[in-house]
């Protein structure tokens, strides 16, 4: 059993975090984010650039990265981040050898700005009224052996790496005004376009069952029907509605938020308002100003949550009901899942994919879990029982498999029909004929769609019958006044007729060129920085144990054999 500090650790830290939509703005690295996952410390450190690599640089480094990794994505890189994929070593050298070049390109620091960015770190934590900034790091950091000196450290140097970001990406190639007219209208030019829709739902009507098929189909697809590993969990949960007066008076005390927002935006631009999904600057107040107040009621659930999880983690000896003990002394109420699976999870709650992780991972002597964040609400939950996999009889699950059927088939119809249009048009258009024409001779509708350019974020007409990405590529690779041959979709299929090319809003474009043309130098910028950082890596980062590994041979088979 663990004890009281490692049962708590997985969860406290979790309640202190603020998560913000605006967090980009703060936290936002210019460059790719280094390969990460955990790997130990090796015996050997090597050299870079020729230059000895001491453990204690190695230690402080690798604190750097952990650090830079929590405040990034909020989590710590331990054994579940592990799991996950990457390299938390191999990031630890490229962090060693960036802190190198700072030192060679002569960029310093001052207090006075670590200071002001590691307030800004800060803030968040402050605002919430959860944690200050002490608690979080008597409570978050030195718990895993870190302290003020530690994160001053990785700030001063986060800071120093944006600057040698910046010196070395002035290297790179500068978008003449040329350019990125050129790029502006490349993204921003749309197409009119319409589109003929094979959908399976309207063939539905023309299947027929036959049991003798439904059998064959049921038979050929067990797989399909197979119900996975199910879990059943009680919980606790802490609605967000409860704490919207306490999240109301924070968001209140908020008087700069307007003031950070139009700063995101004049540095962001267009580019700002598709990070927030908002058209306007307007709407984009709107929707950071909601999700802060959503943001301070979490706080307050969280709070709640880790005042009703305390004592439960700490009751011996550990029991599943002792999650029903400790709400009922809180007058709180014990709630039962349906039974769920890992893929789906339940459905009757509002929760992200890491409730049912959680769920599964637990056992009888690890029964809890939580806070768990949900989208109305904090969890604390129980394991109640776990149901094996199963693949129910025909008889069952008949309704299903009859539907199933008839869509199966609806859907090769609709593809044959589509594939046949495609040559009724091909053929007509030869003669003369227009698009229009030939749609109502085969007494198929020709829907119009609204304009589409490669930056166009969101087609709502075309929300439930295929993606986005899926239709541009299909527009784009035709022909002003052509049709697309016959695309397949999940739902059917569709033809894609590109009618013109529309004429750029002139006026739109000089009035988002400067914020574009900040978005194209940054991008830019960030690309020839990697090219630089890539080899200075292959060259300073030879002499480690990471270059030597993968430098090393694998053994072959019989030398494999012989081992075990």
């Amino acid at each position: 059993m663990f004890g009281t500090i490692r049962k708590h650790q997985t969860w406290l830290w979790a309640i202190i975090i603020t998560l913000t939509i605006i967090s980009f703005v703060i936290f936002f690295s210019p460059y790719s984010r280094l390969n990460s996952s955990r790997g130990r410390g090796p015996v050997n450190l090597g050299t870079i650039n020729g230059q000895p690599i001491s453990e204690e640089d190695y230690v402080k480094a690798y604190q750097e990265v952990c650090l830079r990794r929590f405040f990034m994505t909020g989590n710590w890189p331990d054994e579940e981040a592990k799991k996950q994929g990457g390299d938390v070593e191999r990031e630890t050298y490229q962090w060693l050898l960036l802190i190198q070049k700072e030192k060679q390109f002569g960029i310093h620091t001052g207090t006075d700005v670590v200071a002001q960015a590691a307030r800004a770190m800060m803030t968040p934590l402050e605002r919430g009224a959860t944690v200050s900034p002490e608690v979080f790091i008597k409570q978050v950091l030195q718990p895993r052996g870190y302290g003020m000196d530690d994160l001053e450290r990785f700030v001063r140097h986060h800071i120093g790496v944006q600057e040698l970001i910046a010196a070395v990406g002035l290297g790179g190639k500068l978008a003449t005004p040329q350019e990125v007219i050129g790029l502006y209208k490349r993204e921003h030019e749309e197409l009119s376009t319409a589109a003929v829709f094979f959908s399976a739902s309207n063939y539905l009507a023309g299947v027929s069952v036959a049991p003798e098929a439904l059998t064959q189909f049921y038979t050929n697809r067990l797989a399909n029907y197979r119900i996975p590993d199910r879990v059943q969990v009680s919980y606790v949960k802490f609605d967000l509605g409860n704490f919207l007066a306490e999240a109301t008076e924070h968001l209140a005390s908020l008087t700069n938020l307007d003031s950070q927002i139009d700063q995101a935006f004049q540095q962001g631009g267009t580019n700002f308002l598709h990070e927030v999904r908002a058209k306007s600057l307007e709407e984009a107040r709107v929707k950071i100003r909601d999700a802060r107040l959503k943001d301070f009621q979490l706080q307050g659930a969280r709070k709640k949550a880790m005042e009703f999880a305390t004592p439960l983690f700490d009751m011996e000896p550990v029991r599943a009901d002792n999650l029903n003990k400790v709400a009922k002394e809180q007058g709180l109420t014990v709630r039962v899942s349906e039974p769920f699976d890992l893929r789906e999870g339940p459905k009757e709650l509002e929760v992200a994919q890491d409730f049912a992780q959680k769920a599964f991972t637990r056992t009888t002597n690890d029964p809890f879990a939580g806070p768990i964040i949900g989208l109305d609400g904090v969890y604390i939950i129980a394991l109640g029982s776990k149901i094996p996999s199963e693949i129910p009889p025909l008889d069952r699950i008949r309704a299903k498999v009859e539907s199933d059927y008839k869509f199966s088939q609806a859907l090769d119809l609709s593809r044959k029909a589509g594939l046949a249009f495609s040559q009724t048009l091909t053929n007509g258009l030869a003669h003369g004929k227009t698009v229009a024409e030939l749609c109502a001779e085969a007494k198929l509708p020709l829907v119009d769609l609204p304009p589409v350019s490669i930056s166009t974020r969101e087609l709502p007409a075309l929300e439930d019958r295929l993606p986005l990405n899926q239709f541009k590529q299909i527009a784009f690779s035709t022909s002003p006044g052509q049709v697309s041959p016959f695309q397949p979709t999940m739902q059917g299929g569709l033809i894609v007729y590109v009618k013109s090319k529309l004429p750029l809003d002139t006026a739109k474009m000089n009035a988002n060129l400067p914020a574009f043309a900040n978005y194209v130098r940054q991008n830019w910028q960030t690309e020839a920085f990697n090219a630089w950082f890539r080899k200075e890596a292959e060259r300073g980062l030879q002499d480690t144990p990471l270059a030597r590994q993968e430098r090393q041979p694998a053994l072959a088979p019989s030398s494999k054999a012989k081992k075990s």
